[in-house]
């Protein structure tokens, strides 16, 4: 199997290359061509190898969900010219992620349990339990880092920093809803529980743009519906799909991303039941089957595929 970590092409018109933890974007002025490596991160740490199909499995998710809510928010896509490449056009991004919860897991289950029962400004009800569902969804953004940690922020300190206007705010709010619930039903018609997620948006032209990846197991996090209420009654832990296994498997060797914990090592083991759960993830949330495309000169391919796409625009 072959991973896709670094990517180094020179497009016709190229002004910039962006490398962040998993895509690398090229900015050709009016469009961005975003490549979704193999790369994977957790706790804001690249780790050291590549998960094969993990790019394609993240694209190609993106590329379906950004076509299914295009009726409720225009979004950057132009096309998916590769199973790992977008073209959209350029969008001045917001410097927040809208972070939308329906249930406390994850993050905020860990921030919960520390005993915080405020989150971005938002009060959390006493005696929950880890995996419970909110009465309703909750937004606790966070900043956008380029380097280092996203941290938790409230809209009024995004307001008063100057981050986002509060009527940008108030949009970005009105479309991470609306987009959660569309996400809620597309999982729910799949036996899945759509638990948390985040969106990001930039600007073009003077209108709110969707940005990026949506409703990927690298942005979001599933539960299966099926035994849900049982294992939340039990106190066990619900059956997920999403990027919380590998953190759950990083803390279960020591680490966390804070400064002086190594990485433990990734075994051949270890990746390919990593890219086992990505394909698993892509297969429930889709219908579809997964066709994998690592067997070839990833690299060559994608570039190929690049020019000739750009050579139309």
């Amino acid at each position: 199997m072959k991973a896709l970590t670094h990517t180094d092409f020179h497009f016709p018109g190229q002004q910039s290359k962006y490398v962040g933890k998993v895509r690398d974007v090229y900015d050709l002025g009016e469009y961005f061509v975003m490549v979704a490596t193999d790369r994977i991160s957790a706790f804001d740490v690249v780790l050291p190898k590549g998960i094969p199909c993990k790019g394609q499995v993240l694209n190609q998710i993106a590329a379906k969900f950004l076509d299914e809510t295009a009726d409720i928010v225009p979004n950057w896509k132009i096309a998916a010219v590769d199973p790992m490449v977008t073209v959209g056009y350029r969008c001045e991004p917001f410097k927040v992620e809208m972070v939308i919860r329906g249930y406390l897991a994850g993050h905020a289950w860990r921030e919960y349990k520390a005993g915080k029962r405020e989150m971005c400004g938002v009060a959390l009800p006493e005696g929950m339990v880890e995996n419970q569902r909110f009465p309703e969804p909750i937004i606790t953004p966070t900043t956008k880092a380029d380097e280092g940690h996203d941290l938790d922020i409230s809209p009024a300190e995004l307001i008063a920093q100057g981050i986002v206007s509060a009527e940008d705010y108030a949009e970005l709010e009105r479309y991470t809803r609306a987009l959660f619930a569309r996400g809620t039903e597309l999982a729910a018609a799949k036996g899945l529980i759509l638990v948390d997620t985040k969106y990001e948006f930039g600007k073009k032209d003077g209108k709110i743009y969707l940005m990026d990846e949506i409703h990927t197991p690298d942005s979001s996090r599933y539960f299966y519906a099926d035994g849900y209420e049982e294992r939340l009654a039990r106190g066990e832990r619900q059956k997920q799909l999403s990027k919380e296994f590998v953190r759950e498997w990083l803390m279960s060797e020591g680490f966390q991303g804070q400064a002086g914990q190594k990485v433990p090592e990734m075994t051949e083991e270890i990746v390919s039941g990593i890219t086992a759960r990505y394909i698993e993830l892509y297969e429930h949330i889709t219908g579809e089957s997964f066709v994998r495309h690592d067997d070839e000169d990833l690299e060559a391919r994608i570039g190929k595929n690049i020019e000739e796409f750009i050579a139309k625009l």
